[in-house]
């Protein structure tokens, strides 16, 4: 049975970090109406996003696994396993549900029946790279989650600004910080240049129409 939590989630934090423990993090995240949340824990402060994908948001997500797709099938020798909204986790410490999930090599996480439905890093290795698309939530994007994403130990770390029409790319340091840069080290050689360049396009052309014109420019690379 799931432990009734004091966090009442509602529209007015929607936006607002506020105080939690692990053990309320979980009994959200487990609690029947969590399919309808993203839910974000570090540092014992959690974010509940109760709000549902706009257009946008969908569009340049969708879009985004296309980007991933479209690189990795110059390189099909290279195992890649792109996912989409899942819940990564170190017990105890941070939760979150990235918009998108990149694993690349050996080691990707296999699901096995009676598990929680969540990527343990406790269990399995961080992935390569996370992503989140900011549409009403970017702020957050480039604050409190690029600290819990540094602190989880992602690699590569990428914020897509949809009404900017821009994308962030963060690698982290040794010092566990993240550096901003200009070009992907996961995509070795794709550059912040080109992914703007190719944003640019979304707001006169469908998302597989711009996947289409960013395949003929990767395969000039």
């Amino acid at each position: 049975m799931v432990t009734t939590t004091p966090l009442k989630p509602n529209s007015k934090n929607l936006t607002q970090w506020q105080p939690a423990t692990w053990q309320d993090y979980i009994d959200l995240l487990e609690s029947p109406a969590a399919q309808d949340w993203k839910l974000f824990f570090n540092q014992k402060s959690i974010f509940i996003d109760m709000g549902a994908e706009g257009l946008n948001h969908s569009r340049y997500s969708d879009f985004f696994t296309m980007v991933f797709l479209l690189w990795f099938l110059r390189y099909p020798e290279q195992p890649a396993e792109s996912m989409s909204n899942c819940t990564i986790c170190r017990t105890g410490e941070q939760g979150a549900a990235p918009d998108k999930v990149l694993y690349l090599g050996e080691g990707i996480p296999q699901w096995q029946e009676g598990e929680p439905r969540r990527i343990d890093v406790t269990k399995w290795r961080v992935p390569d790279l996370v992503g989140e698309v900011g549409d009403t939530t970017l702020a957050t994007d480039l604050d409190e989650k690029k600290r819990l994403y540094a602190a989880m130990g992602v690699p590569e770390y990428w914020v897509i600004d949809v009404r900017g029409e821009r994308v962030f790319i963060f690698q982290l340091q040794e010092n566990q910080q993240y550096q901003e840069v200009d070009r992907s080290h996961v995509l070795q050689g794709l550059s912040i240049q080109l992914l703007q360049q190719t944003l640019g396009r979304l707001q006169q052309e469908t998302n597989i129409q711009v996947a289409t014109w960013f395949a003929q420019q990767i395969a000039q690379l």
